[in-house]
Protein backbone atom coordinates (compact mmCIF):
# COMPACT_ATOMS: atom_id res chain seq x y z
CA UNK A 1 0.00 0.00 0.00
CA UNK A 2 1.38 3.12 -1.18
CA UNK A 3 1.36 6.68 1.39
CA UNK A 4 -1.18 9.03 -0.12
CA UNK A 5 0.52 12.79 -0.09
CA UNK A 6 0.75 14.71 3.34
CA UNK A 7 2.03 17.90 4.43
CA UNK A 8 4.17 15.85 6.75
CA UNK A 9 6.26 14.56 3.99
CA UNK A 10 7.69 18.51 3.25
CA UNK A 11 9.13 18.92 6.50
CA UNK A 12 11.47 15.40 6.42
CA UNK A 13 14.78 16.51 7.73
CA UNK A 14 16.21 13.20 8.94
CA UNK A 15 15.86 9.45 8.69
CA UNK A 16 15.54 7.46 12.01
CA UNK A 17 15.75 3.61 11.35
CA UNK A 18 14.84 0.99 13.67
CA UNK A 19 17.07 -1.52 13.39
CA UNK A 20 15.88 -5.40 14.46
CA UNK A 21 13.06 -6.55 11.53
CA UNK A 22 13.79 -3.48 10.07
CA UNK A 23 17.11 -2.60 9.01
CA UNK A 24 18.57 -6.45 9.83
CA UNK A 25 16.32 -9.19 9.96
CA UNK A 26 17.14 -10.67 13.31
CA UNK A 27 13.55 -11.05 14.20
CA UNK A 28 13.38 -14.71 13.00
CA UNK A 29 16.67 -15.75 15.06
CA UNK A 30 15.77 -14.09 18.10
CA UNK A 31 12.12 -16.19 18.21
CA UNK A 32 14.10 -19.67 17.16
CA UNK A 33 16.16 -19.21 19.75
CA UNK A 34 14.08 -18.24 22.28
CA UNK A 35 11.13 -21.00 21.28
CA UNK A 36 14.19 -23.76 21.46
CA UNK A 37 15.16 -22.64 24.83
CA UNK A 38 11.69 -22.83 25.89
CA UNK A 39 11.07 -26.25 24.58
CA UNK A 40 14.54 -27.41 26.71
CA UNK A 41 12.84 -26.03 29.37
CA UNK A 42 9.85 -27.69 28.77
CA UNK A 43 7.70 -24.83 28.11
CA UNK A 44 5.81 -23.79 24.13
CA UNK A 45 4.33 -20.92 23.18
CA UNK A 46 1.85 -20.26 20.56
CA UNK A 47 3.12 -18.30 17.89
CA UNK A 48 1.35 -15.48 18.67
CA UNK A 49 3.14 -14.83 21.87
CA UNK A 50 6.31 -14.98 20.24
CA UNK A 51 5.25 -12.57 17.12
CA UNK A 52 3.92 -10.19 20.33
CA UNK A 53 7.25 -9.63 21.18
CA UNK A 54 8.49 -8.16 18.22
CA UNK A 55 10.44 -4.98 18.98
CA UNK A 56 10.29 -6.03 22.95
CA UNK A 57 13.13 -4.35 25.09
CA UNK A 58 15.39 -7.45 26.73
CA UNK A 59 13.06 -6.14 30.05
CA UNK A 60 9.63 -6.64 28.29
CA UNK A 61 10.59 -10.11 27.07
CA UNK A 62 11.92 -11.64 30.14
CA UNK A 63 9.04 -9.70 32.14
CA UNK A 64 6.32 -11.27 29.39
CA UNK A 65 8.34 -14.98 29.81
CA UNK A 66 7.26 -14.59 33.73
CA UNK A 67 3.46 -13.79 33.37
CA UNK A 68 3.19 -16.58 30.28
CA UNK A 69 5.53 -19.27 32.50
CA UNK A 70 4.89 -18.48 36.05
CA UNK A 71 7.77 -18.94 38.67
CA UNK A 72 8.63 -22.32 36.77
CA UNK A 73 10.82 -20.78 34.40
CA UNK A 74 14.09 -20.48 35.35
CA UNK A 75 14.97 -17.10 33.35
CA UNK A 76 18.60 -17.21 34.29
CA UNK A 77 19.04 -20.60 32.07
CA UNK A 78 16.81 -19.26 29.26
CA UNK A 79 18.50 -16.17 28.84
CA UNK A 80 22.06 -18.67 28.68
CA UNK A 81 20.34 -21.30 26.47
CA UNK A 82 18.59 -18.73 24.40
CA UNK A 83 21.80 -16.68 23.74
CA UNK A 84 23.61 -19.98 23.45
CA UNK A 85 21.27 -21.00 20.20
CA UNK A 86 21.62 -17.80 18.87
CA UNK A 87 25.16 -17.11 18.47
CA UNK A 88 25.33 -20.72 17.13
CA UNK A 89 22.78 -19.43 14.47
CA UNK A 90 24.62 -15.90 13.44
CA UNK A 91 28.19 -17.46 13.46
CA UNK A 92 27.25 -20.11 11.45
CA UNK A 93 25.24 -17.84 8.90
CA UNK A 94 25.50 -14.35 9.62
CA UNK A 95 22.56 -11.82 9.88
CA UNK A 96 20.91 -10.58 6.85
CA UNK A 97 20.22 -7.16 5.74
CA UNK A 98 16.20 -6.71 4.78
CA UNK A 99 15.39 -5.97 0.94
CA UNK A 100 15.87 -2.55 -0.26
CA UNK A 101 18.06 -0.92 2.46
CA UNK A 102 20.58 -0.05 0.40
CA UNK A 103 18.27 1.52 -1.72
CA UNK A 104 17.05 3.71 0.92
CA UNK A 105 20.51 4.76 2.22
CA UNK A 106 21.52 5.24 -1.27
CA UNK A 107 18.79 7.84 -1.75
CA UNK A 108 19.05 9.61 1.48
CA UNK A 109 23.21 9.42 0.90
CA UNK A 110 22.03 11.68 -2.45
CA UNK A 111 19.29 13.79 -0.74
CA UNK A 112 22.53 14.74 1.88
CA UNK A 113 19.80 13.51 4.80
CA UNK A 114 21.29 13.18 8.45
CA UNK A 115 20.26 9.68 9.55
CA UNK A 116 20.37 7.26 12.74
CA UNK A 117 19.55 3.99 14.39
CA UNK A 118 17.37 3.91 17.00
CA UNK A 119 17.02 0.68 18.75
CA UNK A 120 15.97 -1.33 22.10
CA UNK A 121 18.93 -3.46 21.77
CA UNK A 122 22.06 -2.20 24.21
CA UNK A 123 24.88 -0.35 22.60
CA UNK A 124 27.60 -3.34 22.74
CA UNK A 125 25.08 -5.63 20.75
CA UNK A 126 23.87 -3.40 18.42
CA UNK A 127 27.47 -2.81 17.25
CA UNK A 128 27.92 -6.74 17.04
CA UNK A 129 24.40 -7.27 15.07
CA UNK A 130 25.92 -4.87 12.62
CA UNK A 131 29.56 -6.23 12.55
CA UNK A 132 27.95 -9.73 11.71
CA UNK A 133 25.58 -8.16 8.67
CA UNK A 134 28.40 -5.90 7.36
CA UNK A 135 26.86 -2.61 8.57
CA UNK A 136 29.56 -1.39 10.97
CA UNK A 137 30.60 1.81 9.41
CA UNK A 138 27.26 2.80 8.15
CA UNK A 139 25.56 4.49 11.02
CA UNK A 140 26.79 7.31 12.20
CA UNK A 141 25.33 7.95 15.43
CA UNK A 142 23.15 4.83 17.36
CA UNK A 143 20.90 5.28 19.88
CA UNK A 144 20.25 2.29 22.12
CA UNK A 145 18.25 1.28 24.73
CA UNK A 146 20.79 1.37 27.08
CA UNK A 147 21.11 4.91 26.74
CA UNK A 148 17.79 6.08 27.73
CA UNK A 149 15.38 5.91 30.72
CA UNK A 150 13.09 3.71 29.31
CA UNK A 151 12.91 2.04 26.24
CA UNK A 152 10.07 1.83 23.22
CA UNK A 153 7.21 1.56 23.26
CA UNK A 154 8.35 5.09 25.69
CA UNK A 155 9.84 8.36 23.65
CA UNK A 156 12.95 8.54 24.93
CA UNK A 157 15.08 7.01 22.30
CA UNK A 158 13.10 8.42 19.22
CA UNK A 159 13.54 12.47 21.19
CA UNK A 160 17.30 11.44 22.06
CA UNK A 161 18.11 10.64 18.57
CA UNK A 162 16.24 13.93 17.59
CA UNK A 163 18.28 15.82 19.74
CA UNK A 164 21.52 13.80 18.46
CA UNK A 165 20.27 14.78 15.04
CA UNK A 166 19.87 18.61 15.80
CA UNK A 167 16.59 17.72 14.26
CA UNK A 168 12.95 18.95 15.33
CA UNK A 169 11.23 15.69 15.66
CA UNK A 170 8.29 16.83 13.75
CA UNK A 171 11.04 16.71 11.25
CA UNK A 172 12.38 13.39 11.39
CA UNK A 173 11.12 10.51 9.65
CA UNK A 174 11.20 6.95 11.70
CA UNK A 175 10.83 3.31 9.81
CA UNK A 176 10.04 1.25 12.15
CA UNK A 177 8.85 -2.67 12.11
CA UNK A 178 6.99 -2.96 14.96
CA UNK A 179 3.74 -1.62 16.80
CA UNK A 180 5.83 -1.14 19.65
CA UNK A 181 7.93 0.92 17.49
CA UNK A 182 5.03 3.03 16.22
CA UNK A 183 3.59 3.65 19.69
CA UNK A 184 7.16 5.08 20.64
CA UNK A 185 7.44 7.67 17.24
CA UNK A 186 3.53 8.37 17.82
CA UNK A 187 4.62 9.38 21.56
CA UNK A 188 7.42 11.11 20.41
CA UNK A 189 5.28 13.27 18.04
CA UNK A 190 7.85 11.59 14.73
CA UNK A 191 6.02 11.24 11.84
CA UNK A 192 6.46 7.46 10.77
CA UNK A 193 5.98 4.71 8.12
CA UNK A 194 5.36 0.95 9.52
CA UNK A 195 7.30 -1.69 7.33
CA UNK A 196 6.10 -4.66 9.29
CA UNK A 197 8.24 -7.57 9.46
CA UNK A 198 5.44 -9.99 10.55
CA UNK A 199 2.31 -10.80 8.33
CA UNK A 200 -0.53 -10.02 9.08
CA UNK A 201 0.31 -6.22 10.10
CA UNK A 202 -0.67 -5.64 13.29
CA UNK A 203 -3.89 -3.83 12.80
CA UNK A 204 -3.44 -0.92 15.30
CA UNK A 205 0.10 0.25 14.04
CA UNK A 206 -1.17 -0.14 10.77
CA UNK A 207 -4.16 2.32 11.25
CA UNK A 208 -1.92 4.90 13.02
CA UNK A 209 1.19 4.86 11.82
CA UNK A 210 1.25 8.01 8.89
CA UNK A 211 2.53 5.45 6.20
CA UNK A 212 2.32 1.98 5.68
CA UNK A 213 4.73 0.23 2.76
CA UNK A 214 5.22 -3.94 2.63
CA UNK A 215 9.25 -3.36 2.75
CA UNK A 216 12.26 -0.88 2.54
CA UNK A 217 11.88 -1.14 -1.27
CA UNK A 218 8.95 0.28 -1.34
CA UNK A 219 10.12 3.37 0.92
CA UNK A 220 12.88 3.46 -1.67
CA UNK A 221 10.58 3.55 -4.43
CA UNK A 222 8.46 5.99 -2.38
CA UNK A 223 11.06 8.90 -2.30
CA UNK A 224 12.52 8.04 -5.60
CA UNK A 225 9.35 8.68 -7.42
CA UNK A 226 9.21 12.59 -6.17
CA UNK A 227 11.08 14.62 -9.60
CA UNK A 228 12.11 16.91 -6.93
CA UNK A 229 13.62 16.61 -3.66
CA UNK A 230 10.86 15.29 -1.78
CA UNK A 231 11.98 16.70 1.79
Amino acid sequence: MYPGNSVKQQSWRAIIFDMDGLVLDTEPTYVQAWRMAAAELGFSMPTAFWDGLSGCSGKTVTQRLQDQCGVGLELERFQQLSSVYWLAHVQQRGIGVKPGFFAVLNLITRYALPFCLATNSPLAAAHQCLAWAGLSDVFPLIVAGDSVSSAKPAPDIFLRASAELVKPIQNCLVLEDSPIGIRAALAAGAPCIFVPSIQPADAWAAAHADYLLDDLQQVADFISARKHHPL
